[in-house]
């Protein structure tokens, strides 16, 4: 596989790290997290969860998925650098 490769699946790496890092740090927690200091933890329905708290669930899987797809990636390409290679 070509080194281009290797290097857009670090750079989305990177970006998917700071990403995944800012959605679990504005989910609500025991004490309410930072989701409540951005109005999160104001509205909420009667299922006692928010529309905005269930995207954010959504979107902080669907990053999470990307993010190990993106190590599982990198992980197959090193093989065939060190077998091809060897």
């Amino acid at each position: 596989m070509p080194i281009w490769f290797a290097y857009t699946l670090i750079v989305l790496l990177v970006i998917t790290s700071v990403l995944l890092t800012m959605l679990i740090l504005l989910h609500r927690g025991k004490g309410g997290g930072l989701s409540s200091m951005f109005g999160g933890g104001v509205s909420s329905s009667l299922a006692g969860s928010s529309v905005a708290e269930k995207n954010l669930d959504r979107y902080t899987v669907l990053v999470s998925i990307v993010w190990f797809a993106c190590i599982v990636g990198l992980g197959l390409w090193l093989r065939l650098q060190l077998t091809s290679g060897a």
